[in-house]
């Protein structure tokens, strides 16, 4: 668990990412002092405008410091997310962030090890891959077949490719955002 300093402090390097990236360049990230924030570690970077998924892309599995992570997604997720046009400049002040703090990936012997409101699902058939991360499931409301189904539409499977041999891995997350009142 991260304190709240850790967690302010990766919130503005996100920002700042997210700024730099808008201007198309790149802001670099200093060390922090805290610990925590230089072992390796996974990350998404969630950007939204006016509660609308703007960009967001993570990765599980790294070497680099969390801070580095937590820079390089938000600049991915304000430029790099294919589903979206890059973030200008003009709407930098209007977006949200959100980071995701991965733990590491572990394999779901049977889905009903998914537990909806704690795991994040990240399913792999063949070539295809797609994650959903914890909270998404709890936004939507959806059980754990529904959340299961959803993540294989997202990594371009039909619902229910999880029954017939995909290989389900589940995470958790420390989730934490600027739009956070606590």
């Amino acid at each position: 668990m991260l304190t709240p300093g850790e967690r302010q402090e990766l919130l503005r390097l996100a920002r700042r990412s997210v700024e730099a990236a808008a201007r198309r360049s790149r802001s670099p990230a200093p060390a922090p002092e805290a610990a925590s924030l230089c072992r390796a570690g996974g990350a998404f970077v969630t950007l939204h405008r006016a509660g609308q998924l703007r960009g967001c892309i993570g990765t599980f599995e790294t070497s680099e410091p969390l801070y580095r992570t937590v820079a390089e997604m938000a600049h991915s997720a304000a430029v790099g997310d294919p589903r979206f046009a890059p973030v200008t400049p003009a709407e930098v002040p209007e977006l949200d962030v959100e980071i995701s703090v991965l733990s590491p990936l572990v394999r779901a012997e049977r889905p009903e090890e998914v537990e909806v409101g704690r795991h994040g699902v990240y399913i792999i058939d063949g070539n295809y891959r797609g994650v959903l991360l914890p909270q998404v499931a709890v936004e939507h409301g959806w059980d754990r077949e529904t959340f299961l189904d959803q993540t294989c539409r997202k990594a371009g499977l039909p619902p229910g490719a999880w029954r017939r041999g995909g290989t389900i891995y589940v995470f958790e997350a420390e989730v934490f955002g600027e739009s956070d009142t606590g």
